[in-house]
């Protein structure tokens, strides 16, 4: 295994030129990589993966997902990830990049108010029932042909089509259980807060306090709420969110238990050492050489 992950450009690239949009065909993938198994990586889009035949595996983070038909999976930029599909795998592959969304009159907030692309937690794929691969499969149709047509105001095509799949996927995912709708809208605001404010300060901040300052309520709330939308407390988050990215470090730099821990907020390296196996069972030695085997 490569000591760095391969961090794909934010331009996507297609006929030789950046493109805010790009969708292929799983076989067109398949075709281009002569078959050869993925290999860890990251990029800096968003990437939807609808497997339509494809059988195999997918990597997310270092949690293992099984491909099967018409399962969908939402890979945010961050994330590290590998496909292995078993031979001859049909399906479609969506990329676009938050620009995309912004160029097309699609609210800033769209992507964050969904709960399909997720940064840190759990990535499981979305079952399709049949009845939604019915409504989902003219929307992707028109979103290729529209791609590999090029005509007049074809990404805002695109555009209009890909708002539709997402919102209809969104529909079909778990939401908040609450019958109280100011309760559930105060809540969700919470959560999304919470989670973004957690992405960029997890290595600077470790506490719950810390958090529940920055969104103005008291740590107690905070823990219900998080409780209540995610099953996970809020203090279990940060911690998870830590060792996931403990985890990328240890795999994909070259970096020492002692820097890693440093860059993570940690001033002691034994503490870093302890947190790292309490919350994992492993060493950071013993969990780098179980992932290289």
């Amino acid at each position: 295994m490569a000591d760095k992950v391969n961090i794909y450009s934010l331009d996507l690239i297609h006929n030789g030129n950046p493109a805010p949009f790009v969708m292929k065909t799983m076989e067109e993938i398949d075709q281009q990589i002569g078959g050869i198994a993925d290999t860890p990586h990251r990029h800096n889009y968003y990437t939807v993966i609808w497997p339509l035949t494809a059988t195999g595996k997918h990597v997310i983070d270092f949690r293992e997902y099984p491909i099967l038909p018409h399962h969908l999976f939402f890979v945010s930029p961050g994330q590290v990830h590998q496909i292995i599909t078993d031979p001859k795998p049909t399906g479609y592959v969506i990329l676009f990049t938050a620009e995309f969304l912004e160029k097309n009159s699609i609210r800033n907030d769209f992507i964050t108010n969904l709960r399909l692309f997720k940064k840190s937690d759990e990535s499981p794929p979305l079952p399709l029932a049949p009845n939604l691969v019915r409504t989902l499969k003219p929307f992707a149709e028109q979103m290729y042909s529209a791609f590999n047509t090029q005509k007049e105001l074809y990404y805002e095509t695109i555009g209009a089509y890909l708002k539709l799949f997402l919102i209809e996927c969104n529909g079909n995912c778990s939401i908040i259980p609450d019958t109280n709708t100011q309760n559930f809208e105060v809540g969700k605001t919470i959560v999304r807060n919470f989670k973004e404010i957690a992405e960029q300060n997890y290595h600077k901040w470790h506490q719950v306090r810390a958090y529940a300052e920055a969104l103005n309520v008291t740590p107690n709330y905070l823990n219900e709420v998080i409780k209540s939308a995610l099953n996970i407390s809020a203090k279990d988050f940060i911690q998870e969110r830590l060792v996931l990215e403990a985890k990328r470090m240890v795999v994909f730099t070259g970096k020492s238990g002692k820097e890693i821990g440093f860059d993570l907020g940690f001033d002691d390296p034994s503490h870093f050492s302890k947190f790292f196996k309490t919350n994992t069972g492993q060493s950071l030695q013993d969990f780098k050489t179980s992932i290289n085997k």
